[in-house]
């Protein structure tokens, strides 16, 4: 037992919920986990709102077990951006939750482009299928080509519904009434950041002015507090204080650390994300960069590219990555260049929904194409990281490297050498760590606690000979994606000019 204050991060993942309990200097207390499953089909992904609750109850009280309930200072949520359904006034499903990599709507999601592209473009966003706006003219069946057939069976018994994310639907149900949503899981159901608001005129253009869009606040806003019956099934204590979180994304960069202007996170998992912090909103004309507003005001401009840690396993399966990962240290650089997608469609640093999958030459052994495909993500992350200086955006100090990648010491050395900049990899890459670093930011009101609860496990410093061995490799990269039409030739310029 102890007196330490403790603060929860609670993530909501796609296969599993995972808590965290952590105090002011970031000594974690307590964790726990419970899984989760849905329903795949092609391009569909849904899961039951109701499996969230039941995983999150249970993940709370493992990682309470040994917390006492009254040191906890307050919680907050982190969830998949875009996932969402729609509930009556009392927060009860109707429609099942579309997740975040559902992709039926993208007839849906070119009408609402085309509709309000003047609008999308003032903001700089493009919407996509996987957007929770396209979904919800999909379940309502108020959008064009196939959603009347594939959305709602009975368009009018949704009249008044209510528009819900993942991450609102536990909230609610920890506070024990409705509550806010934030920004950052708001922005892609098209909430506008630069003037707080809903743009009405567009839910009447698409005909959603019918639905109950909630109210919005900032990350780190007040919900409420955790009610007697959430109490009962959590362990948390009745009057915990509930906090307004992030998406999943965000979250994991609070957890990076990357608070300040110019400070960038790459979170590598099955695919790569990149976030950085701006003082203003990044604008970019091709609206493959989107920003999230962070809590201190600040901007977290981003993309999220589709290559990835996810290409390993598909193409060695149940082989050992670690064994692979010393035979490919003496392939720098390999005798091949591959772009590792893990799924078709490229979303950043380009937008080109036929891209592929390539390597441009046979490699000489299992080795040489496992080191092509380490390289290959490096290759593609330095290309993400000049596309936003392209755009105008500070990179300084070291990129934060998180996601299950960060488990592979070679592929982080190798990361830093091919970006040629230092990599801070923090103890913890958890996104519930984000969310707990939130919860202490929202209830203390300030920053300084909360930075102080990420702790940096290493920093790897670039080696120069390294990095010059992949110029050629990275300029090859670059000629390939340009010669097959899916890098603007004013990027691939810029991008020859960072190499």
């Amino acid at each position: 037992m102890y007196d330490d204050d403790v603060w929860v991060g609670l993530d909501l993942g796609t296969q599993g919920v995972r808590a965290l309990a952590v105090t002011d200097d970031g000594q974690v207390r307590g964790r726990g986990s419970a899984p989760l499953t849905g329903h795949r089909d092609g391009d569909r992904h849904e899961q039951l709102p109701a499996d969230w609750w039941t995983a999150a109850t249970a993940a709370l009280r493992r990682t309470l077990r040994e917390v006492p309930a009254a040191r906890v200072r307050g919680i907050a949520v982190c969830s998949t951006s875009g996932t969402v359904l729609l509930t009556d006034a009392e927060g009860t499903p109707l429609t099942p939750a579309l997740m975040y990599d559902d992709s039926r709507a993208a007839a849906e999601a070119r009408h609402a482009q085309e509709t309000s592209a003047d609008v999308w473009r003032s903001l700089g966003i493009r919407i996509q299928p996987s957007w929770a706006l396209a979904k919800l003219l999909w379940l309502t069946g108020a959008g064009q080509g196939e959603a009347a057939a594939g959305g709602s069976a009975d368009p009018a018994r949704l009249r008044g519904a209510r528009v819900c994310h993942q991450a609102d639907f536990v909230t609610g149900r920890l506070v024990g009434h409705r509550v806010a949503t934030d920004s950052s899981h708001a922005l892609k159901t098209g909430y506008d950041l630069l003037t707080r608001t809903w743009p009405t005129a567009v839910h009447d253009r698409l005909g959603l002015s019918g639905l109950d869009f909630p109210d919005v606040v900032a990350p780190g806003a007040p919900l409420g507090t955790v009610g007697r019956e959430a109490a009962e099934a959590t362990g948390l204590a009745e009057g915990t204080p509930v906090v307004a979180g992030m998406t999943d994304g965000c979250a994991a960069q609070l957890g990076s650390g990357a608070w300040e202007v110019g400070q960038w996170n790459s979170v590598l998992g099955t695919t790569l994300v990149l976030k950085g912090v701006t003082a203003s909103p990044l604008h970019d004309p091709a609206g493959v960069v989107y920003n999230h507003r962070s809590p201190d005001g600040n901007w977290l401009p981003g993309g999220a590219s589709s290559v990835g840690a996810g290409i390993l396993t598909r193409t060695f399966p149940g082989a050992d990555l670690g064994q692979l990962d010393q035979r490919a240290a003496a392939r720098e650089p390999a005798s091949t260049v591959a772009y590792p997608l893990v799924s078709r469609g490229e979303r950043f640093p380009f937008l080109a929904p036929g891209a592929e999958a390539f390597v441009l030459r046979t490699p000489a052994d299992d080795a040489d194409h496992h080191a092509a495909l380490l390289q290959g993500v490096a290759l593609t992350e330095r290309l993400c990281l000049a596309y936003v200086r392209m755009l105008g955006a500070p990179v300084e100090g070291p990129v934060t490297f998180t996601g299950g990648a960060t488990r592979s010491a070679y592929w982080n050395q190798l990361r830093a050498d091919v970006l040629g900049r230092a990599a801070a990899i923090p103890e913890l890459t958890d996104p519930a760590l984000g969310m707990a670093v939130l919860a202490a930011y929202g209830v203390r009101g300030g920053g300084p606690v909360a930075r102080g609860m990420v702790r940096i496990r290493t920093t790897l410093e670039p080696r120069r000979d390294h990095h010059d061995r992949f110029t050629e490799a990275f300029g090859t990269l670059v000629d390939e994606l340009e010669r097959r039409g899916w890098l603007p030739p004013e990027t691939a310029a810029y991008a020859r000019t960072e190499g």
